[in-house]
């Protein structure tokens, strides 16, 4: 059976090192935060200028002024710390986040990602994923294999306009796990009860079964 939302932020969760500096983008990414394996400690950045972030909080928890970039609200920690934006896109462009898990619309074989928006549909801008996948050590995509309309989202080359090129390292969707190196795309990990088969028909791009 194919995983759900929160059955893809558990695995993504299991990308976590002890010590790692975190950014999780907006979507499926945000939920990661619920599922940090026991005895890992991480710290989780936000572009809007939060270090430290919390779980979602209980309905007797919610602080309006407790925000996340997708603002939801969030929780803090005894040690979050908050600074500017300018500060906080200090941090990921120096080179000092170790993971960004983002969401995606498109992703093609060689890891260029395409996640800010489709043409002509209104948008407020591209946000802080440009520099997120371009300063960060390494980035982990989860997504939905396919479109509502059952277009594959694993592509030769993405549709959309690029957030950036050969940047995207591991894919995590409801099918499996890919990583993407120089080598190329390889699926490493199945769902429960989803075979490369199923995998074959809901994708466009080129990869390798290593599992």
């Amino acid at each position: 059976m194919p995983w759900d939302r929160n059955d893809m932020a558990r695995r993504a969760a299991q990308e976590l090192q002890d010590g790692f500096y975190v950014n999780l983008g907006i979507g499926i990414p945000t939920l990661v935060a619920n599922y940090i394996p026991e005895g890992v400690d991480v710290t989780l950045q936000s572009e809007n200028g939060m270090l430290g972030m919390g779980p979602f909080p209980y309905d007797d928890e919610v602080d309006p002024d407790l925000i996340n970039a997708g603002k939801q609200t969030i929780t803090e920690l005894r040690r979050t710390s908050y600074f500017s934006s300018a500060d906080s896109f200090g941090m990921i462009r120096g080179g000092h986040i170790d993971l960004s898990i983002l969401g995606a619309m498109e992703v093609s074989e060689k890891g260029d990602l395409a996640n800010w928006m489709i043409p002509g549909k209104m948008v407020k801008g591209m946000g802080g994923a440009m520099d997120l996948v371009a300063g960060v050590k390494r980035v982990v995509v989860v997504m939905d294999h396919a479109s509502k309309k059952g277009d594959p989202k694993l592509l030769h080359e993405c549709s959309l306009p690029l957030t950036g090129q050969g940047v995207v390292d591991m894919i995590i969707t409801n099918l499996g796990v890919f990583t993407i190196d120089e080598s190329g795309m390889k699926l490493v990990e199945l769902a429960p009860g989803v075979t490369v088969g199923d995998v074959n028909e809901q994708t466009e791009a080129t990869f390798e079964a290593s599992l």
